[in-house]
């Protein structure tokens, strides 16, 4: 699990309770962090962070520190589930997800959507677009493969034309 902007995490550094805190990553991908100032979180796992930590820390500052950093809230693993849905916003991603869960977790289709027409919308790390097309309705009745999620997919049901 990597953290992402908008993530919050516990900071422990023992020994030093006036260290220790809650962060927010910010926007920038940085937690604001007293003595050392930015550390890049984003991208990277928790315990990556806390070794940066360290490093950075024990020049100069503290002897031997030990730095422990917690994920407290993901807010960055999200998914958007759009259009022909009962609940339509947005949802946290779960390891594993799939495009029937993000569905079920937006109160099901509505009388209108077009089951089969669904569309997942992608961004690549370096900002590219993807889409796939998703038969959600297929899925349903075992005739196609359920279809794996990933953090800030987009899944957008349309309606269905008469």
């Amino acid at each position: 699990m990597v953290l992402g902007a908008g993530d919050v995490v516990e900071v422990r550094v023992f020994r030093e309770p006036d260290l220790a805190g809650v962060y927010r990553i910010g926007g920038d991908g940085n937690i604001e962090f007293p003595l050392i100032g930015k550390v890049p979180a984003m991208g990277r796992p928790p315990d990556e962070v806390a070794a940066d930590m360290r490093t950075r820390l024990a020049s100069g500052y503290l002897v031997d520190p030990q730095v422990s950093v917690f994920l407290r809230e993901q807010n960055s693993a999200k998914i958007h589930v759009l259009g022909q849905v009962n609940k339509a916003g947005t949802f946290p991603f779960e390891s594993g997800m799939t495009v029937i869960q993000a569905i079920t977790n937006a109160g099901g289709f509505t009388k209108l959507a077009a089951t089969n027409g669904v569309t997942v919308t992608r961004f690549t790390p370096s900002g590219e677009k993807q889409r796939f097309q998703v038969p959600v309705g297929d899925i349903g009745s075992g005739q196609a493969a359920n279809f794996q999620l990933k953090p800030g997919d987009i899944v957008f049901v349309p309606e269905a034309i008469f």
